[in-house]
């Protein structure tokens, strides 16, 4: 906008007057592109100059008001001297200038000089937004990063940060908005923390900008080194759920059965954020009959970490069920009560479409707040699709694996053996069916493929 409202010179050239009129200097390419008036040939008189570094100065420092008012009135002169052409090049000035202020104007023109901080933290960084308003306009807008030393505290660092940028930026705003009291006192300076109002809309802004930045920083450093964004979701589950240690190993359950036929059950593991699927295991229900969902988490359960305490084997940081308050009461039992471990239990709870959609912690469970557009909600429900995909595929082998030997039961020369070694060559009876009679034969032999091509026909 600058550069075209001020076609200001970018060369260095000493342009005395004397050098000038001694007619020393050519103009460049940045005159004829009409990026630059020509002072060094005496096209622009330095007065003109040195007035349009003044308004330049003006914009800068947020006072657009001065300037649109010595532009209305340039305009008005010279339309009164009928030079509209010069007239017409001034109102275009003019209307830069007035539409930037409408783009830049956020608050109400009661607020001209304030400066606004606010402040987000990390384990090892802090970032502070820096807004300047001046007349209603936002001139000036920053976000620093301070890496801390000390174990400084969140009103520390944003009194560090208030100090240094106002100095750096020469401000002398008499109020500074901020997110929360601050044990700090300057001279002829005032602190605000607004609850409503044009105020609290501007604290809003500046909040939502340093939130941003803190996220566009994390994901540059992701790039750089991806085994971070492990470090941070496992560190948002560890804030979320007000967890003593980092959940660097999860573990989640799901059932699968059909009105109780073939219940299987299975189990994911996740470390750093990451399916370490070697972990991964799959159970067949052995102590329930019928569709029995909590009866058969509780055996799994009771399964699995009876065996780890027998062999010593490393215990989850964090137990997560597929499902809702239900299954975490049955899995709380089996945990507390009858194992007697500390282990953190939370469950994912599925919407009428059998999609993810919300966390639950606690006893009684309550909701956890994740917004579904979040790196940690997609990370969860990973974790639920991934658990369920396992459960479902071993529950449809088992499935099949019963119907191919329901289905063989009763075929003459048909035994365990040939049963299981039909099973791994045709994974199926429909395939078995499709076979030739020569497929089959080649793993049974030719009289027992015959009485199986005789019944799966029939």
């Amino acid at each position: 906008m600058i550069k075209k409202l001020y076609p200001i010179r970018t060369c260095k050239l000493n342009l005395s007057p004397e050098n000038i009129r001694a007619g020393k200097f050519n103009v460049c390419l940045e005159y004829h592109i009409k990026n630059c008036k020509g002072p060094c040939i005496g096209q622009q008189s330095h007065e003109e100059y040195m007035k349009n570094i003044g308004e330049i100065k003006n914009i800068l420092k947020g006072d657009t008001q001065i300037v649109s008012d010595l532009l209305m009135e340039e305009m008005q002169a010279l339309a009164a001297e009928m030079k509209f052409e010069e007239a017409q090049k001034i109102k275009e000035k003019y209307d830069l200038i007035e539409n930037y202020r409408s783009k830049s104007e956020v608050v109400n023109s009661i607020i001209h000089n304030v400066d606004v901080f606010s402040i987000e933290m990390e384990e090892n960084s802090a970032y502070i937004n820096y807004l300047h308003i001046t007349n209603g306009c936002i001139n000036q807008a920053f976000t620093f990063e301070y890496k801390k030393r000390l174990n400084e505290t969140k009103e520390e660092l944003l009194q560090l940060g208030i100090i240094e940028m106002r100095e750096r930026y020469k401000s002398t705003s008499r109020e500074i908005i901020v997110p929360f009291e601050l044990d700090m006192e300057m001279n002829n300076v005032s602190f605000t923390v607004p609850q409503r109002g044009e105020k609290k809309h501007l604290l809003d802004l500046s909040v939502m900008n340093v939130k941003q930045y803190k996220v566009d920083r994390l994901k540059q450093a992701e790039k750089l080194n991806p085994e971070q964004r492990s470090v941070r979701l496992m560190k948002e589950i560890q804030e979320q759920l007000h967890m003593k240690k980092l959940p660097n190993h999860i573990e989640c359950f799901d059932n699968s059965n059909i009105q109780g036929s073939d219940a299987v059950a299975a189990c994911v593991v996740f470390k750093k954020a990451k399916p370490s699927k070697k972990e991964y295991r799959k159970y067949i229900i052995k102590t329930v009959t019928g569709p029995d969902d909590y009866a058969s988490m509780k055996e799994v359960v009771r399964r699995r970490y009876s065996r780890a305490i027998e062999e010593g084997s490393p215990l989850p940081d964090l137990i997560i069920t597929d499902g809702g308050k239900g299954q975490m009461e049955v899995v709380r039992e089996v945990i507390e009560d009858e194992l007697h471990l500390d282990i953190p239990i939370a469950g994912l709870a599925k919407d009428r479409k059998h999609r993810t959609s919300e966390l639950l912690y606690g006893f009684p469970p309550l909701t956890i707040g994740v917004k579904q557009s979040t790196p940690l909600f997609h990370l969860l429900e990973n974790i639920q699709n991934e658990v369920h995909r396992f459960a479902i595929t071993f529950h449809r082998d088992k499935r099949s694996k019963s119907q191919v030997a329901s289905a063989l039961d009763n075929i003459k020369g048909i035994g365990e053996k040939r049963k299981t070694a039909l099973l791994k060559t045709f994974k199926s009876v429909s395939r078995i069916r499709q076979a030739s009679l020569e497929e089959i034969a080649a793993v049974v032999g030719e009289a027992a493929a015959k009485n199986i091509k005789e019944n799966l026909t029939e």
